[in-house]
């Protein structure tokens, strides 16, 4: 079930400009960029995990949104692929999705207009009461897997590793709500899955539940990013609520930094979820700030971060051939949005 959280904003807002500036003279919000208007609403599409959640969270809480005359009003969904679908049918305009998702956008789906963080919070988990101790142990399984998420990519690449597929399992399509009771009740015996269900599990097993593979087994093969997206159509007619939305979202990066323990409590109370568990994955990504987002774009890492994405798809055989990276990520609205960055 999606769940509709909005930010219900008080009034139009009453930003003025100094007498004989203009929106051109203006360096940010405050000093007129928005305009004196009615708020642009925007649909924004989430998962409910710290991951897809803690930056746009952190903008509304703080006003950043507001500050840009965006009206945000979020979504709850499962998982990115359901999200794309939603986009294709206008139902919303944004969507936050992990790294699994991006391959919908490399084939044409949608478009990335900003980046948001490296997730390490992806695991392949494991009932060890259930004879398994290593990837190995995992043939002739049940074995819980969300289709086309990070957490799928992150198996395969430990199935890979051990000279296994998938074709070696018992594969059971969950999601990853659903694989908490699942693997605690033992109808499953591993799961593919992410914080904060991969924390509930653990705390609820204890000792029975071993970690078999995660994000950081292969940083140095790939980066997991996440990031926003939107459908082409969107962004030829609203490329200013783009710009807009991704300069409030650098100021919500910025915050969530050092306020994490903060966002965490706002997010667990957001998706009514248990404070402690949230809290607990708090480190579950490398949360980019805007000041490290404006010089990985100068620098060229932002767009290796994709090529090493893609490259992962690949390799996967989820994505048959390389597709040039400028094709469906929007650097022009990134660089735009950084250009006024503090």
């Amino acid at each position: 079930m999606r769940k509709i959280f909005k930010l219900a904003l008080m009034g139009l807002l009453t930003m003025s400009m100094a007498v004989g500036c203009t929106p051109s003279q203006s360096t940010g919000a405050q000093a007129g960029e928005a305009g004196n208007k009615t708020p642009d609403k925007v649909r924004v599409a989430y998962m409910p995990n710290m991951g897809s959640a803690s930056a746009v969270v952190s903008g509304i809480e703080q006003g950043y949104f507001e500050e840009y005359g965006l009206d945000i009003e979020l979504v709850q969904f499962a998982g990115g692929p359901a999200e794309i679908a939603a986009l294709a049918s206008g139902d919303i305009q944004i969507a936050q999705i992990g790294h699994g998702a991006h391959a919908l956008c490399i084939e044409g789906e949608a478009k990335v207009f900003a980046i948001d963080a490296l997730s390490l919070s992806d695991v392949v988990l494991a009932n060890k009461d259930k004879g398994v101790s290593r990837i190995e142990d995992l043939k002739g399984k049940k074995v819980a897997v969300q289709a086309g998420t990070s957490s799928e990519i992150i198996l395969n690449l430990a199935l890979e590793k051990a000279g296994m597929t998938q074709k070696d399992l018992e594969i059971i399509q969950m999601e990853a709500s659903g694989m908490v009771s699942a693997m605690v009740g033992g109808s499953i015996d591993a799961c593919a899955t992410w914080e904060p269900s991969s924390t509930t599990i653990m705390n609820q097993m204890g000792d029975s539940c071993i970690t078999l593979a995660g994000n950081e087994d292969f940083l140095e093969q790939a980066t997991f990013a996440s990031g926003y997206i939107t459908t082409d159509k969107y962004a030829k007619e609203n490329k200013d609520i783009l710009v807009r939305f991704a300069k409030a979202l650098l100021k919500a990066q910025d915050y969530r930094n050092p306020h994490i323990e903060e966002i965490c409590k706002a997010v667990a109370k957001l998706i009514e979820a248990d404070e402690a568990t949230i809290l607990d994955t708090k480190n579950g990504a490398k949360w980019l700030t805007g000041e490290e987002i404006k010089a990985s774009l100068e620098d060229g890492t932002i767009k290796k971060y994709y090529e090493s994405q893609q490259q992962v798809f690949i390799n996967a055989g989820r994505i048959p051939e390389p597709v040039p990276v400028e094709d469906y990520v929007m650097f022009d609205i990134m660089e735009e949005a950084t250009s006024s960055y503090k």
